[in-house]
């Protein structure tokens, strides 16, 4: 069954509309000195190749993934020339704050707090599963959790647990890492030394399945450490402070000078973030 991962990372149509304009009007405050940055503005004129990544609340799994993603990848993505990397996170400044100390974040990324989560929504994203009803919002949650209103859910949390053959796990390694040096349970996956790099892998000892780029299992219980150490764990520093924000998802878009899109992805559902490998090769 490993093909739906597979299809999971594919499954997403990698838009050409083009996302200029889109955000005209959105300024946003930056998180490390409450600068304005102005989106629209941003997107229509970027002076560099420029990352936006249109995220999710703080403790939900997408805005968790992304940040890991960025994390990992912000030295390839620097060297493939995107030299501005912004991340909107939907929720206080201080909750962004708390998210990047938790996780370890570069400080040159730039957080962008959007409580409201205007930003996302214009920027096309998803808004779950009944959004304009008056049922509550943790009910909305359970029904995206089986794939309501976020029809990829299901398939992306089924492919961390059966891996993929033409996968990769270096994120996935990395991320391990940074929690468990953090102390985070699960803790056995790995082996590290005093500076906190992997000496061993246990995934890759996995018999037949060893040898895959992804190993079963290797993503969720990444998932499982991220949810109890990061989301339960720190929920009164990280929940969102506007309920639309708790299904709402995410996206992100790669824009370079005079606003040519080289890569752009909406979430389909929780735990379907976008294939960062993906974007390294559309730059």
């Amino acid at each position: 069954m490993w093909f739906l991962s597979t299809i999971v990372s594919t499954s997403m149509t990698i838009s050409t509309t083009p996302s200029t304009g889109r955000l005209a009007g959105v300024v946003l405050p930056r998180v490390s000195d409450g600068a304005p940055v102005d989106l629209g503005a941003l997107l229509e004129a970027p002076p560099t190749t420029t990352l936006l990544v249109l995220g999710t609340y703080p403790a939900d799994f997408n805005m968790i993934e992304y940040a890991q993603k960025v994390r990992h990848y912000y030295p390839a993505l620097k060297a493939k020339g995107v030299e501005r990397q912004l991340m909107v996170v939907n929720g206080s400044p201080e909750s962004a704050a708390a998210l990047a100390r938790i996780l370890d974040l570069p400080a040159e990324v730039e957080l962008l707090a959007d409580e409201s989560g205007e930003a996302g929504r214009k920027f096309g994203v998803g808004t779950g599963w009944m959004p304009e009803s008056d049922l509550n919002p943790y009910a909305k949650l359970l029904g995206m959790l089986v794939g309501l209103g976020a029809s990829a859910t299901l398939p992306s949390v089924i492919a961390g647990y059966i891996g993929n053959p033409g996968g990769t796990s270096a994120w996935i390694e990395s991320s391990l890492a940074q929690g468990q040096k953090a102390g985070r349970w699960p803790d056995m996956a790995l082996d590290l030394d005093p500076e906190g790099k992997v000496t061993r892998n246990a995934f890759a000892e996995l018999p037949v399945v060893g040898g895959w780029g992804r190993r079963p299992l290797e993503l969720a219980t990444l998932r499982l450490q991220t949810m109890i150490g990061v989301s339960l764990g720190n929920w009164k520093e990280l929940e969102p402070t506007d309920e639309r924000c708790l299904t709402q998802l995410g996206g992100c878009v790669v824009v370079g000078p005079g606003a040519e899109e080289k890569f752009k992805w909406i979430d389909g559902g929780i735990c379907n973030t976008a294939n960062f490998e993906e974007i390294v090769e559309a730059l």
